[in-house]
């Protein structure tokens, strides 16, 4: 070998050394800046069965597959990134000596095979991943664009450090296997990526909030240490309020108890993990109702601002609500889910958002000036409308059969507690739903009972608005009246037409070691049709219909077909409008909201029923009090004349011709 060849080999060898040593350093910092947020001890519990999630939706790429063609080819890109560590090993001796391989399994043409079959495969998994992101750019202008606001510069970076690094390998693959090996252009392309490689760990090294990167490493540990243990994102009930890794006392909070997100300071660690780890793919972007409705919120954007705030070298008593993001942000989202649903590294935005809420709430006292309206009204009279709670029972004098009040416990010939639910109660149109149902269970010969004014408000509108310490008094006062109600019975059942409070009950008063069967009016009604207990009747309906999927049934319960049998099973004929199921657009009551003023922006609820007179159906089915009054609002406002009732209205105008 010359002098210079051997003087490139020991640049190339100590640029390494340094640029892995810069990175090693990185890393150090990041696991330093993690590990200083809040404890989240239960993160660490069940680590088996926490593993054997995070291989099967790493290795199934379940998260991803849901953007089927992007999922393929980052699917290839990331085998790529392990399986073609050897061809950079072989680089390192290929400077020094243009002949080399590695010992054993370098000269086997089954392992040659497989390099060239991954490098091709991530080669072009690598082109059309650049080609998605400029025809999204291209052909998505402003906010239709997943990519708007992502850092384009960084990923082009990233995918363009891929591609030379396969170009290289794929070259160097037919450089070796001529008759006469050049040498000099062998260890000049081996040169090359390892410059490249080395490179990229100089420039990630540089920046810990290049998520595009950082992922890499950062998303396997927060895949392992989501919410949830299977494969269900972090939906369904929110996180108790925690304070230094044990939840808070309300009844006697401690002085120094952190309330909330109001500062970096205050993240937990798994919530900096879940934002270091972001990609700005802009997934959640794509799906989220405020974002599409020209509302400043943007759960990727609201993470990327809390993550460069969090991984920055700003003072961490900087107030992240005010100076880092708007209050018009916060307050933007309706807690459907459809972020959490689609992100691929499992990103828990709600929970974010709701905690930086709930500082709002409980520490600054700012919030919307309408929700002081909604906690004085939970807090005197049990319901968000402030009515009477007198005329919980107004609407049983409707009805031409006969309904149970329980009093005190639950009769033992009493099967099902009928849990109205505020909307339910007061609402007149969510109280046809009410008097359907109860009819419909009446003529099914399925027993049930109702508390009437021992009834409350299940604290859903307080809790995921903010108000936790509101929502501990609501549920606490439920649980001991249902606790005083089903007594020693062992199998509570409970079924209810709101899926909010199906989700507060049954879910999140688990929290506070109460747990009941809950089942909604869908699942129940659709079990009693198969059973046999309500026969609908044979032949087709001329009614066409479409069917909006409830957010806090669907996404937050994974309830997507009962109500859909159910309706099939009356002949009626339905059109899925475009958005649906887990991709079911918001009708924007959820999270609060239905008690907030739209000020930005269009309506939410006008976007979905647009869409849902774009079926040129005549009548749209919901299964959510608060759906259907933001889609019947939303039909009056666009002066439609198509109908909007409960599923269990269907049921019962089948059965009854």
């Amino acid at each position: 070998m010359t002098s210079g060849i051997n003087y490139v080999a020991i640049v190339l060898y100590l640029f390494t050394a340094v640029g892995l040593g810069l990175f090693l350093l990185k890393v150090r910092e990041m696991y330093r800046r993690i590990s200083a947020g809040q404890s989240d001890p239960a993160r660490f519990l069940n680590k088996g069965e926490r593993a054997k999630a995070m291989a099967k939706e790493i290795l199934l790429h379940t998260r991803m597959l849901r953007f089927t063609g992007s999922a393929i080819a980052h699917w290839f890109v990331m085998i790529g990134f392990v399986a073609l560590l050897g061809t950079l090993i072989t680089a390192y001796g290929q400077i020094i000596d243009a002949s080399f391989v590695i010992p054993v399994i370098g000269t086997w043409a089954p392992y040659r095979y497989f390099v060239l079959a991954i490098t091709w495969a991530t080669a072009i998994s690598i082109v059309a991943l650049i080609g998605i992101r400029i025809a999204t750019k291209f052909f998505h202008k402003s906010r239709t664009s997943r990519f708007l606001g992502s850092r384009s510069l960084k990923a082009y970076y990233v995918e363009a450090t891929i591609l030379v690094i396969v170009i290289c390998v794929i070259t160097l693959d037919y450089l070796e296997h001529q008759y006469y090996v050049n040498a000099t252009a062998v260890q000049t392309v081996a040169g090359i990526k390892i410059w490249v490689s080395v490179m990229w760990f100089v420039v990630i090294s540089n920046d810990l909030t290049m998520g595009v990167a950082w992922h890499r490493f950062l998303a396997p540990f927060n895949i392992f240490f989501k919410r949830n243990l299977d494969s269900r994102p972090a939906l369904g009930e929110l996180p108790e309020m925690i304070s230094y890794g044990k939840p808070i006392n309300f009844e006697d909070p401690k002085e120094d108890d952190v309330f909330g997100i109001g500062k970096s300071a205050d993240i937990s660690w798994k919530g900096l993990l879940d934002m270091a780890s972001c990609t700005e793919c802009g997934r959640c972007q794509s799906q989220c109702p405020a974002w599409h409705t020209d509302k400043p919120l943007s759960p990727k954007l609201l993470i990327m601002a809390m993550r460069d705030h969090a991984l920055s070298n700003v003072a961490s008593d900087e107030k992240i609500v005010g100076d880092i993001i708007s209050p018009e942000v916060l307050w933007s989202c309706t807690t459907c889910g459809a972020c959490v649903e689609e992100c691929p590294v499992d990103i828990e935005h709600i929970d974010h958002i709701v905690n930086m809420r709930r500082f709002q709430v409980l520490v600054e006292s700012e919030f919307p000036s309408e929700l002081g309206g909604t906690f004085r009204n939970l807090e005197k009279t049990g319901n968000p409308w402030g009515s009477n709670r007198a005329d919980r029972n107004g609407w049983i004098a409707e009805c031409d059969f006969p309904v149970t009040i329980i009093e005190n416990e639950i009769p033992e010939n009493i099967e099902y507690l009928f849990w109205v639910g505020c909307a339910g109660a007061y609402e007149e149109r969510a109280k046809k739903t009410t008097k359907a149902v109860a009819e419909l269970l009446y003529m099914s010969g399925t027993t049930f009972g109702v508390l009437g004014q021992r009834e409350t408000c299940s604290g859903d509108p307080a809790r995921r608005s903010g108000n936790e310490f509101l929502y501990q008094i609501l549920s606490r006062e439920n649980i001991e009246t249902l606790q005083q109600t089903f007594g020693s019975r062992g199998v509570k059942k409970v079924v209810v037409t709101c899926p909010h409070c199906f989700t507060t009950i049954g879910r999140d008063y688990k929290q506070q070691g109460f747990e009941l069967q809950m089942v909604h009016h869908t699942q129940l009604l659709n079990q009693l049709i198969k059973e046999g207990k309500l026969k609908t009747s044979p032949h087709k309906s001329d009614a066409t219909l479409t069917y909006h999927d409830p957010c806090y049934l669907g996404r937050h319960n994974q309830i997507y077909q009962p109500p859909r049998e159910l309706l099939e099973s009356t002949g009626v004929e339905v059109t899925e409008m475009p958005r649906n199921q887990d991709r079911s657009f918001c009708c924007g009551a959820g999270g609060g909201r239905m008690w907030m003023e739209e000020t930005i922006g269009t309506r939410i609820n006008l976007n979905r029923v647009d869409e849902a007179i774009a079926t040129e159906v005549k009548e749209v089915a919901v299964a959510c009090p608060f759906c259907r009054i933001m889609v019947s609002d939303g039909m009056t406002a666009r002066e439609s004349d198509i109908g909007v009732l409960d599923v269990a209205q269907v049921l019962l105008r089948n059965i009854k011709g």
